[in-house]
């Protein structure tokens, strides 16, 4: 019988991972690449399995006990068509579940009570819990969702950019500003976006929201879309006795002071982060004696 577990946050900007006790003690952690499935399973898998193995060594155990434990990982575009399933054929360990980020996130957030959480890095999704149902929506990915998201903010700043560049649209400090960073050249911008990641996108959500604080112009508008993105979302999740909204992710207290009071008057402290929520899943695993080595 397997004494340990693994949780997995497969990030789309980097994936941590924790080994933990029946107890749910974290004895180690461990952080490795990005895990974007739905754009890169390969190196998915390698970021996952380079993570969970330091996080063994972190806890003192050997690297290669991976094949012998059980493992949750948590990861945006698990939902997607079979791509949850295809991951968890090409991981190493005894026993492996492949959920959502959404569904780590909620866990994390929430533990077993109900409410509603809004996940915001890279990518963005929501989940929900009423009566002990869990049901989300979002995350369908950078090319046709992920509203709100680092990404998504980091694209809607090229593409304004550029089109104050071609004096389309009136341009502000912050276009400037990005542009500058391409030498004022849109070729340069053009043949980043056309090599860039998600993750590249939105390492410029950080510039967005500094500007959007001093009242630019454009940046205010960018943040208002996305604050509308979020809106319709949680409106659609949101029930009358809803007793509370947990925001999560690097974005979510850039957010918050952009947010309609109705809303606010909902958002609590989260109890844990998404990594968090991955080791409760993979302790519950753990003591369900679903772990089992052969």
């Amino acid at each position: 019988m397997a004494e340990f577990s693994i949780g997995i946050d497969g990030g789309g900007t980097s994936c941590r991972a924790a080994v933990t006790d029946r107890t749910g003690k974290v004895l180690g952690t461990g952080k490795a690449g990005a895990s974007n499935i739905l754009s890169d399973l390969e190196n998915s898998r390698i970021n996952i399995v380079a993570s969970a193995r330091q996080a063994l060594v972190d806890a003192g155990l050997d690297p290669g006990l991976t094949d012998k434990l059980p493992a949750v990982i948590g990861t945006a575009g698990a939902n997607v068509g079979d791509s949850g399933k295809r991951l968890e054929k090409v991981l190493p360990f005894a026993t492996v579940q492949v959920v959502t980020d959404a569904a780590i996130a909620l866990q994390g957030a929430l533990g077993d009570a109900d409410g509603i959480i809004g996940a915001f890095g890279t990518g963005s999704v929501y989940n929900a819990r009423r009566n002990g149902k869990s049901w989300g929506i979002g995350g369908w990915g950078f090319v046709v969702g992920d509203q709100a998201s680092g990404a998504r903010l980091g694209r809607e700043l090229l593409e304004r950019s550029l089109l104050a560049y071609d004096n389309v649209s009136a341009p502000s400090p912050l276009t400037e500003a990005l542009m500058a960073e391409f030498k004022g050249d849109p070729e340069r911008v053009v043949e980043f976006a056309h090599a860039a990641k998600p993750k590249d996108f939105a390492r410029y959500a950080p510039m967005l929201f500094e500007y959007a604080e001093k009242s630019d112009a454009v940046a205010v508008d960018i943040v208002k879309t996305a604050v509308n993105a979020i809106a319709q979302s949680l409106d659609a999740l949101l029930w009358p006795a809803c007793p509370s909204i947990c925001l999560l992710g690097g974005l979510s207290r850039a957010y918050y002071p952009w947010l309609d009071t109705r809303y606010k008057d909902l958002i609590r402290e989260p109890k844990g982060d998404a990594l968090s929520g991955a080791m409760e899943l993979a302790a519950k695993l753990l003591r369900d004696d679903k772990g089992s080595t052969p």
